[in-house]
C-alpha cells in the first residue's frame, strides 16, 4: 500500500462502510511523521448503529448455540492467520517492531481462537447456560431452582486503546459474539487503520450475520447517549476519561454494566533472597528490560516501578544500564531494529511532561528523555524517545506512585523488609499486574498473599520457569486481565468468565420437568422414561429423562478381598475388621468405593455394540454411606444432559448414576460422561 495517498478511513454501521461528513484528522507514520490514514466519524447516526445491532445481529447471535458461534470465531481467526503479513505491514506505521506487531496480531488472534476453542470444550452447545447446581427447594422433589444465563439483548460497545488497535479489539469481541452479544468497536484513532483493516476483512468474508460486528472510525459522539440497560460499555485507557464515561447520564440511568481498564502503576519486586549473581536477580533485571522497550513501554501492563532491596539498588542500575546500551532504536521497517518509537509526536510531549512530574521526587540514573538517539527513523518527526530509568530514594513519597508516564520509564525503589515492599505494590492503589522474582517458597507465600488484593494478576518469577514463563506483562485468555481501583476495577479475559459478563443471571423457580425444559438438564423430580435400555438408543432417539432401574447385586466378602488383591489395594479398613471398627466412620470392613463403582458399571452397562461409543470420564463422585458385606446395591442410571458437538457424529451426554443399598440409601453419586452416535 502506497502511503503517499493516504486512505480516508470509513466507519462500518448498518451494513454498510460510511464516510464522516468531514474531511478527516490526519494520522501520521510514528517513524516518519509521513501521512498514512484519515480519520473522520462526524455526522453518522449512532443511534441507528445502536438499533441495527440490537435488532439484526442480536436476533441472529440468540438463534445460534454457542458453539455455532464459537466456530463461527474459528474459522474468521484462521483465515486472518492466512493474512497476517497485510496487518504486519501496517502495524509498522504504528512504531510496532515485528515482535511487538506478533503480541498484537497473533496475539489477538490466538486470543480469538483460544477462547472460541475454550467455549466448545466448557460451555454446552446450547442457547441458555445453566449456572451452577440445581438447588431443592422442597422436601418432595415438586419444587427447585436453578440459575441460567442468556446473552444480553443489547449491544457492547468496545471504546479500545491506540497501543493494541488488534489485540484490544479481538480479546473484547470474542467473549462478547460467543455469549451471543452484537458488538460495536470504537478503537482509538492514532492506529485505527489497522483496526478498520481487519474489520474490512471479516466483514469481506461474510461468516458474521450482519449486524454482528460494527466499526466507528473517529470520535464516538453521541454514541453513547443512546445506551439501555440491555447494553454493554467497555473501556481501555486514561482514568480520567474512564471516570467521565462512566459518569455518562445514559449510563447512569440504565445501570449499564461498565468495563474499565485503565492507568496502572504495576510494580515488580526483587525478592529479598535474589541478590545479583542469581539466576532471580539476572531475570529480574532482563524482565525490567523487555517491559520498557517492549512496544517503547506503551503497554498497561508495563512494569512502572522496580522495587528493589536497598542493598542491590546499584547493582540493578548497572546490570540495566548495560542492557540498555545494547537498545537499537529506530524505524522498526529497518532491520535491526530493537525499539519503534511511540505511538504519536503528542504521545512523546506527554511522556516527557510526566517524566519531568516523576523527577520532582527521583532523579534520572540512565537516559536523558530530550536526547533523542535512533539508528533510523527521522529523530524529529518521528514519536522516538529513549528509555529513561529513575531512582526515588525515598519510595514511599515518590510521585511513581500516582504518576503514569506511558513510555519506556520505570523507576527504581529500594525498600527494607518484605512488609515495606508489599506497602510499596500498594501505593499505586490498585495495579493489573504485579511480579515478584524470588526462587524461595516463603518470600513467594509472603508478598503473593500480601500483594494479591490490590491486584488483578500476580507472576511469580523464577528459574524453573524462566523459559516457559510468558513474562510480568503478557495477558492470557485464560486468565483474567484487569484490577481493582486505579486500574478500573474491572475483568476481561479470564476464559468463559469473560462470556458470562455478557450475559444475564437470572433465578428461575419452579417445578422441575419445568426447569428441565428451559434448561435441556434433567433434575431429581422431572419427567423420566423408561421404554427400552437407553444404551441402545442414538442421540436422535434419547431424550433427557430416559432411565434404567436395574436389578440388585450383593457385595460379598469374597468380592472385596479379590478386588483388594487384584488391585493392590488393601487399606485396613477394606481389609482388617478391628482396624475397621476402630475408624469413626466404619462400623466394620468395608467395601472399595470403586468396587462400588465397577459393580454398578456392571448393573447399568449393556454389552452390546450400539450407539454408546466411549465413556470418556466421571464427574461429581461421591461416596455417601458405608457398604458392608451382604448389602446389596441397584443403580438409577438417568439421561441428564444432551450435548451435541457440532460438525460430528456424535454428542456428549451425561447420565446421572444413583448407586443405592437394601434400604433405598444413596451409597454413592456421580455422573457418567459417554460419547453416543446422532444416529
Amino acid at each position: 500500500m502506497n502511503i503517499q495517498t493516504p486512505r480516508l478511513l470509513q466507519s462500518y454501521l448498518c451494513g454498510e462502510w460510511q464516510n464522516g461528513s468531514r474531511d478527516g484528522k490526519k494520522l501520521l507514520n510514528a517513524s516518519t511523521g509521513e501521512v498514512v490514514a484519515l480519520i473522520d466519524a462526524s455526522g453518522l447516526d449512532h443511534a441507528a448503529a445502536l438499533e441495527y445491532g440490537r435488532e439484526k445481529g442480536g436476533r441472529a447471535l440468540r438463534a445460534m448455540t454457542v458453539h455455532q458461534r464459537a466456530l463461527m470465531l474459528k474459522e474468521i481467526g484462521l483465515k486472518l492467520l492466512e493474512m497476517k503479513e497485510d496487518f504486519y505491514a501496517e502495524s509498522l506505521w504504528t512504531g510496532a517492531t515485528r515482535a511487538d506487531g506478533w503480541v498484537d496480531i497473533e496475539g489477538g488472534i490466538g486470543t480469538l481462537l483460544t477462547l472460541a476453542s475454550k467455549a466448545r470444550r466448557e460451555l454446552p452447545n446450547a442457547k441458555v447456560i445453566p449456572d451452577g447446581a440445581v438447588e431443592p427447594l422442597s422436601k418432595d422433589a415438586s419444587f427447585s431452582g436453578q440459575h441460567i444465563l442468556t446473552p444480553l439483548q443489547g449491544v457492547a460497545v468496545h471504546i479500545n486503546a491506540f497501543n493494541f488497535p488488534i489485540w484490544g479489539m479481538l480479546e473484547k469481541i470474542a467473549p462478547t459474539l460467543i455469549a451471543g452479544m452484537p458488538t460495536i468497536v470504537k478503537p482509538a484513532s492514532q492506529t485505527a487503520y489497522l483496526t478498520e483493516l481487519m474489520v474490512r476483512r471479516i466483514a469481506d468474508m461474510g461468516i458474521l450475520p450482519d449486524g454482528a460486528l460494527q466499526l466507528v472510525s473517529g470520535s464516538a459522539g453521541d454514541l453513547l447517549d443512546h445506551v439501555t440497560c440491555q447494553d454493554v460499555v467497555t473501556f481501555t485507557g486514561s482514568a480520567s476519561t474512564g471516570r467521565m464515561l462512566k459518569t455518562s447520564p445514559a449510563i447512569i440511568e440504565n445501570s449499564v454494566r461498565f468495563t474499565m481498564e485503565a492507568d496502572s502503576l504495576n510494580a515488580s519486586v526483587l525478592g529479598p533472597d535474589a541478590g545479583p549473581g542469581t539466576e532471580e536477580f539476572d531475570l529480574f533485571v532482563r524482565e525490567i528490560h523487555r517491559e520498557i522497550t517492549t512496544k517503547a513501554g506503551q503497554k498497561c501492563t508495563a512494569i512502572r516501578r522496580a522495587i528493589v532491596p536497598a542493598d542491590h539498588v546499584d547493582a540493578v542500575i548497572a546490570a540495566l544500564g548495560e542492557r540498555l546500551a545494547k537498545n537499537v532504536a529506530g524505524d522498526p521497517a529497518v532491520e535491526g531494529t530493537r525499539m519503534g518509537p511511540l505511538a504519536s509526536l503528542e504521545q512523546r510531549e506527554e511522556v516527557r511532561d510526566r517524566i519531568k512530574d516523576l523527577q520532582g521526587s527521583a532523579r534520572i540514573v540512565l537516559g536523558d528523555p530530550d536526547d533523542v538517539r535512533v539508528a533510523s527513523g527521522d529523530a524529529e518527526k518521528g514519536a522516538f524517545i529513549n528509555p529513561v530509568v529513575l531512582l526515588a530514594e525515598n519510595p514511599a513519597e515518590a510521585a511513581a506512585n500516582d504518576v503514569e508516564a506511558f513510555g519506556p520509564v520505570v523507576t527504581v525503589m529500594p525498600y527494607d523488609g518484605i512488609d515495606q515492599a508489599v506497602a510499596l505494590t500498594h501505593r499505586g492503589k490498585g495495579s493489573l499486574v504485579a511480579s515478584v522474582f524470588t526462587d524461595s517458597p516463603d518470600v513467594a507465600e509472603e508478598m503473593v498473599i500480601g500483594m494479591a488484593p490490590m491486584h488483578g494478576r500476580v507472576l511469580i518469577g523464577n528459574r524453573r520457569s524462566a523459559k516457559s514463563s510468558t513474562g510480568h506483562g503478557s495477558p492470557l485468555a485464560p486468565l483474567v486481565h484487569g484490577g481493582p481501583g486505579r486500574a478500573g476495577g474491572g475483568e476481561e479475559l479470564g476464559g468463559m468468565r469473560a462470556v458470562k459478563h455478557y450475559m444475564q443471571r437470572t433465578a428461575v423457580q419452579g417445578a422441575p420437568r419445568l426447569l428441565s425444559a428451559v434448561t435441556g438438564i434433567w433434575s431429581e423430580g422431572a419427567d423420566t422414561r423408561a421404554d427400552k435400555h437407553p444404551f441402545r438408543k442414538s442421540v436422535a432417539e434419547l431424550r433427557i429423562g430416559d432411565q434404567i432401574v436395574t436389578e440388585a447385586r450383593e457385595v460379598t466378602e469374597a468380592d472385596v478381598e479379590h478386588f483388594a488383591h487384584f488391585t493392590g489395594d488393601t487399606f485396613y479398613a477394606h481389609m482388617n475388621s478391628d482396624a475397621a471398627k476402630a475408624n469413626p466412620f466404619f462400623d466394620d470392613r468395608v467395601a472399595h468405593g470403586y468396587l462400588i463403582a465397577s459393580f454398578a458399571a456392571g448393573l447399568f452397562v449393556d454389552p452390546d455394540p450400539g450407539p454408546v461409543l466411549a465413556n470418556y470420564g466421571v464427574d461429581n463422585l461421591r461416596f455417601l454411606t458405608p457398604v458392608y458385606f451382604g448389602d446389596t446395591l441397584r443403580v438409577r442410571l438417568t439421561c441428564k444432559e444432551i450435548n451435541p458437538r457440532e460438525n460430528a457424529e456424535h454428542a456428549e451426554v451425561r447420565w446421572d448414576c444413583r448407586v443405592t443399598n437394601q434400604k433405598d440409601e444413596v451409597v454413592a453419586q456421580y455422573d457418567v460422561l459417554t460419547m453416543v452416535a446422532k444416529a
